[in-house]
């Protein structure tokens, strides 16, 4: 069964890289997410790991393949909230 692009990817991987982002593991949540190329989700994660980070470069990159816009003063705490009721 072919999944769709935003709903591909492991779902317990990318839940496991949101709990990593939450409690400041940026690097643990970058080892899932980057091997993730098809999930939309994973895109936006991608992106807050970097925003974590303080590369706001890269950050704008994943947000804008995720279709987002990255919010002009982002709080990786919000992003987080957000992330998790989105992959519910």
């Amino acid at each position: 069964m072919a999944s769709s692009k935003s709903e591909s990817g492991s779902d317990a991987d990318l839940r496991r890289a949101i709990d990593f982002l939450e409690k400041g593991e940026w690097q643990a949540a970058h080892e899932i997410v980057q091997k993730d190329e098809e999930s939309v989700l994973s895109w936006w994660a991608h992106g807050i790991v970097h925003l974590m980070e303080g590369d706001l470069s890269n950050a704008r990159y994943w947000y804008r393949r995720a279709g987002r816009p990255l919010p002009d003063q982002p709080v990786a705490e919000d992003e987080l909230e957000q992330l998790r009721k989105a992959a519910r």
